[in-house]
């Protein structure tokens, strides 16, 4: 759809949206225009479509103005004719970016409470009510997350950006190395003495290590002395005594076995991550994952053996040739295992994925909407709590992704993460570290996104730690 703008430049905030709403296929045409008077600054969408046309205005006091209320009427104005158009409200309503929970935690942290902050999201957003609740109650967590901070805390992130092979839908980057594994040793090597040096960087800065979460790719493509290295380096390089949770990312149950396991564990992780995305054979075939759902059922009991009292499970709605029922019996058999957390994504379609370039078979928006309904609804009757969310450009019916979990086992890394709150780590190819700087700012570091890279250019990772912790400094 084209989009011409009057009157402003913020094409990102009205572009957003629209991605959100119509389908990046839509013939049709909007104007978002602003007018400055004397009183009130106003702004108006007009939108054709299928020989369609509906106009809205929002405006505010000029002498009001900021850029996040210019934002906000401009957004406003657009939703309101997109929905006379559409005939039906957005579940999102007139929000378009990754973190709507941000608004409501806010909210909440300076003094409203949270039906309040449900409030705003109805009367300012035009927010759904099943998704004012989500972002309320994952708003809730968030502040109780916070809680368990102290000033000097950290999380640390460890990157391992390698799978046995690459699932159709998957844009990560990582390396598919199948049967070559040569490249994992030479990584390995730069990851412990990248470890090494960031860990006397921090005792240096008086910081501690909060949590620790080991993904990917697929961290468990490591073979098991492997990973007993790196674990045994973390433990060594880290003063890990405020640690309050350690992550492992399982994920593909064919890189699982019961020695694995019990050797993380045994090393210090008390979480993993096990994700089947679905528990129908077909749709794993489709998805390009080699291994059944059986597998998945050896793999989280072998967990269990090991003594892993916090596992998350992921699936995916809205995969290829999946369908209400088949997403219905993989929700029902995953909730039946009663793990710690259950994420429920919604499949997003990104371009370095196979999937984008070739669509057949995906259910339709509304299909989805009736997965994402059913696992609300189902998990919420079983108990679980939405911890945190976020939403991605292209996802199907522009709903989002939720963490859900039972007994107060939120995975607290995955908040801290998200919702940005404090000074994450990052080691490894493909990391990104996120430092929050005292006047609320946050500076982002990356480092290498292939392994190759990292490799090659290690001495430049650790001259960048190195600036990262000068940075710091000033935030204690």
């Amino acid at each position: 759809m084209k989009l011409t703008l009057i009157g402003h430049e913020d094409r990102y905030a009205v572009e957003q949206l629209q991605m959100a709403l119509f389908s990046t296929e839509s013939d049709g045409e909007a104007v978002s225009s602003l007018h400055r008077g004397r009183t009130w600054l106003t702004a108006t969408a007009k939108i054709t479509l299928n020989g369609k046309t509906a106009t809205a205005a929002k405006r505010l006091k000029a002498d009001a103005e900021s850029v996040r209320l210019r934002r906000r009427i401009l957004q406003q104005s657009y939703y309101l004719a997109a929905t006379e158009l559409l005939g039906q409200p957005s579940a999102w309503g007139a929000l378009a970016g990754v973190r709507p929970t941000k608004i409501s935690t806010k909210h909440i942290l300076e003094g409203g409470s949270p039906k309040s902050a449900e409030n705003l999201l109805r009367d300012v957003y035009y927010v759904t009510p099943e998704r004012r609740k989500l972002a309320v109650d994952c708003s809730v967590s968030t502040v109780d997350a916070i809680g368990k901070l102290e000033e000097t805390d950290i999380s640390l992130y460890v990157g391992i950006p390698f799978c046995p092979t690459r699932c159709s839908y998957c844009s990560f980057v990582s390396r598919t190395i199948g049967k070559q594994t040569d490249l994992m040793e030479p990584y390995l090597a730069a990851l412990l003495e990248e470890i090494a040096v960031t860990g006397r960087l921090l005792e240096e800065s008086g910081r501690k290590v909060r949590t620790v979460y080991i993904g990917g790719g697929t961290p468990t493509t490591l073979t098991t002395p492997q990973l007993i290295r790196l674990l045994d380096a973390i433990q060594a390089s880290f003063d890990l005594s405020r640690c309050i949770e350690f992550t492992v990312e399982g994920g593909r149950p064919d890189t699982l076995d019961a020695e694995k396991l019990a050797a993380i564990r045994a090393h210090g992780a008390d979480r993993m991550s096990i994700n089947p995305q679905t528990m129908v054979d077909s749709v794993l075939t489709a998805c390009k994952r080699p291994h059944t759902a059986q597998d998945v059922l050896n793999a989280y009991r072998w967990a269990e053996n090991a003594g892993f009292e916090a596992i998350n499970m992921d699936l995916i709605a809205g995969l290829p040739t999946d369908d209400f029922d088949g997403f219905r019996h993989s929700l029902d058999t995953v909730a039946a295992m009663k793990p710690a957390n259950i994420t429920v994504h919604t499949l997003a379609l990104k371009k370095g994925a196979d999937l984008f370039d070739n669509r057949e078979n995906l259910s339709h928006a509304d299909q989805v909407a009736r997965m994402v309904d059913y696992a609300n609804r189902t998990l919420r009757a079983l108990g679980y709590k939405p911890y945190y969310l976020y939403r991605q450009k292209y996802m199907s019916g522009s709903f989002e992704n939720v963490g859900w979990a039972r007994d107060k086992l939120d995975c607290l890394y995955n908040i801290y993460m998200m919702e940005e709150i404090h000074t994450i780590l990052s080691l490894g190819g493909g990391g990104m570290n996120k430092v929050n700087l005292p006047d609320g700012t946050l500076q982002r570091f990356h480092n290498p996104k292939f392994p190759e890279q990292y490799i090659q250019l290690l001495s430049q990772v650790l001259e960048d730690k190195k600036q990262l912790f000068e940075l710091m400094k000033g935030c204690i």
